[in-house]
C-alpha cells in the first residue's frame, strides 16, 4: 500500500491557475491522480483541464470533497492558503512553493499538528506512489515518471526533489521498484522529515526497505539514528549523504537553504558516523545503494 496518499485520494490544487500549477495539474491527472477542484480567488467559474476552479477552499470542498491539497502560491500567501485548507478539514498538504518565511512555516506546522494533519514541504516537488498517485511536480511529465518510477518494495525519502527521481531511476534500472517516494523539501524548516516518515514506512506491509538521500546541514539524521536505536527499527534503511566536501568549508551554503554546516553540527562526517552506529547502511558511492539493497531484500 502507499503511505500518505492512495489512488483513492481526492486532491485540490490551491493556486491552480498559475503557470506552474496548471502544468503539474495536467501531469498529475495524466498519471491518474484524482484532482477534483482548484482554488484561485477571483477565478471562480473557470476550469483547468476540466477541473472546476473556485474562489475559496470551502466552496471547492462543498462541491467536491477532498482529502489533500497541493499548494502552489507566492511565498507570502502560503500561510493563508495552508491555514484555509487546514480549517476546512484537509489533512494532507503538499506545499511546493519556495522561499516561504520560516515563521510562517512554523505556524503552519503547529496548527497542522493540532489538527492531526500532515505537511510535506515547503520547497518540495511532492510525492509519488508508482502506479497509484502523484502529488505535485515530482518526476515531471507522465512519460518521464513512468520511465523512472515502477511499483515495488522500496520507499524513498529525499531532501532533494530532483534526486528523488534519480534514486528511483537507479532502482528501476536495476530491477527494484518503489512503494512511495517523497521529496521532503529543501528548506531548513519542513513538515514531515525522515524522522516522521520512517515509522510510516515501517508500518507499510509492502515496504521492505527505505532509501534516504541526505545532504549536509541540520541534525535530523542524528535524531533519526537515535530513533532507530531506541525503537529497534527492523526495516532496512540505506542512506546516501551527498556533498561531503561541504565539511571542509564550514559556514558556506551549497544548494538548498538547509545545506549549511556550522562546525561539526550537521556535517556529513558526523551524520555518517551516527547513522552507522545505529545500524543504518550508508552507501559510500551512489551506485552502492543498489548493491546494499539487493543484500538486504
Amino acid at each position: 500500500m502507499s503511505i500518505l496518499a492512495t489512488q483513492d485520494t481526492r486532491v485540490i490544487v490551491q493556486g491552480i491557475t498559475g503557470r506552474e500549477a496548471t502544468a503539474f495539474t495536467k501531469d498529475m491527472m495524466d498519471y491518474g491522480t484524482r484532482v477534483v477542484a482548484g482554488v484561485t480567488p477571483g477565478k471562480k467559474g473557470q476550469s483547468i483541464y476540466g477541473v472546476p476552479v473556485f474562489d475559496t477552499v470551502r466552496q471547492a470542498l462543498r462541491a467536491q470533497p477532498a482529502d489533500a491539497s497541493v499548494i502552489s502560491v507566492p511565498p507570502a500567501l502560503v500561510k493563508g492558503a495552508a491555514l484555509e485548507a487546514l480549517e476546512n478539514g484537509i489533512r494532507l498538504l503538499v506545499i511546493v512553493s519556495e522561499r516561504v518565511p520560516r515563521r510562517d512555516t512554523v505556524e503552519i506546522l503547529e496548527i497542522a499538528r493540532e489538527r492531526g494533519a500532515r505537511v510535506i514541504g515547503p520547497n518540495t516537488l511532492g510525492l509519488i506512489s508508482p502506479g497509484r498517485i502523484k502529488l505535485g511536480m515530482a518526476g515531471g511529465p507522465v512519460d518521464d515518471v513512468r520511465k523512472a518510477y515502477t511499483p515495488g518494495p522500496v520507499g524513498i525519502a529525499s531532501r532533494s526533489g530532483g534526486m528523488t527521481t534519480e534514486v528511483a531511476n537507479l532502482l528501476t534500472t536495476n530491477g527494484i521498484g518503489q512503494s512511495t517516494c517523497i521529496g521532503i523539501g529543501g528548506d531548513p524548516v519542513v513538515g514531515s522529515n525522515f524522522l516522521d516518515l520512517i515509522p510510516l514506512f515501517e508500518q507499510d506491509p509492502e515496504t521492505k526497505a527505505v532509501v534516504l538521500f541526505s545532504e549536509p546541514g541540520g541534525v535530523i539524521e542524528e535524531h533519526l539514528a537515535e530513533y532507530v536505536t531506541e525503537n529497534r527499527v527492523r526495516t532496512p534503511i540505506v542512506a546516501f549523504i551527498a556533498g561531503r566536501f561541504v565539511d571542509e568549508m564550514p559556514g558556506v551554503r551549497f544548494g538548498h537553504a538547509a545545506t549549511i554546516v556550522e562546525g561539526d553540527r550537521g556535517s556529513a562526517r558526523g551524520k555518517i558516523e551516527r547513522l552507522r552506529e545505529a545500524g543504518i547502511h550508508v552507501a559510500d558511492a551512489f551506485s552502492d545503494i543498489v548493491r546494499i539493497l539487493k543484500e538486504r531484500i
